[in-house]
């Protein structure tokens, strides 16, 4: 089930989703035209690393690994979902309280993961944690909204519908949760637990700005 768009008007421009997004695009276009082992380097020095972090040493990488990515098509799922719902959230808060969210919801993912393997050397990188948050936040305030995926009928044969929008983050959402019960965290891979952090923090943030 793959996120197309939803129908739910924002109120105003999102001039921090745009940005966020053309950041993380710009930074992994410099990261795929750098040599390797350059890249590599970029990854090491920026990227969030849990044995790191508990040393006292690097803290920074929690925000700048937030704007890292492993590939292309990691790039661009997580860009597809903050298009999709970053707009109407960063309406509900407005701009510059959204990218406080945004990073804070980063944070927290990290915290989440970070928990699990405090001493692994493996560093964490991307912004699936933050994203997350977002779609935790506009679970919350916009369930109903209607969104549109792309759905297999069969192998060959796809179908576009429109779903409520609890209905495909609740299911994001128990998709990330069972991969994190199955998951291992040695030798890196998808940091699961993040999302399940990410999403629940954007789920109580948007509650208790509601609440306020």
């Amino acid at each position: 089930m793959i996120p197309l768009h939803d129908i739910n008007p924002r109120h105003r421009f999102p001039f921090v989703t745009i940005a966020l997004i053309g950041i993380n695009s710009l930074i992994y276009l410099y990261q795929l035209f750098l040599p390797e082992t350059r890249a590599m380097d970029m990854v090491r020095v920026y990227g969030a690393i849990p044995a790191s972090i508990s040393n006292g040493q690097y803290l920074f990488t929690i925000i700048t690994s937030m704007f890292l990515h492993g590939g292309f098509l990691h790039l661009i799922g997580n860009m597809l979902y903050l298009y999709i719902f970053g707009d109407n959230v960063e309406s509900v808060f407005g701009s510059l309280r959204f990218l406080i969210f945004y990073l804070l919801c980063g944070i927290l993912a990290f915290a989440s993961h970070y928990i699990l393997d405090i001493d692994s050397a493996v560093p964490m990188i991307g912004a699936s944690g933050a994203i997350s948050g977002v779609l935790g936040a506009y679970a919350l305030k916009f369930p109903r909204a209607r969104v549109k995926v792309l759905v297999p009928l069969f192998i060959w044969i796809w179908r576009v519908v429109a779903i409520p929008a609890a209905f495909v983050l609740g299911f994001w959402f128990v998709m990330q949760l069972s991969s994190a019960f199955f998951a291992s965290t040695a030798g890196g891979g998808v940091a699961w637990m993040a999302h399940v952090g990410g999403f629940v923090a954007g789920l109580l943030l948007m509650r208790a700005y509601q609440k306020r």
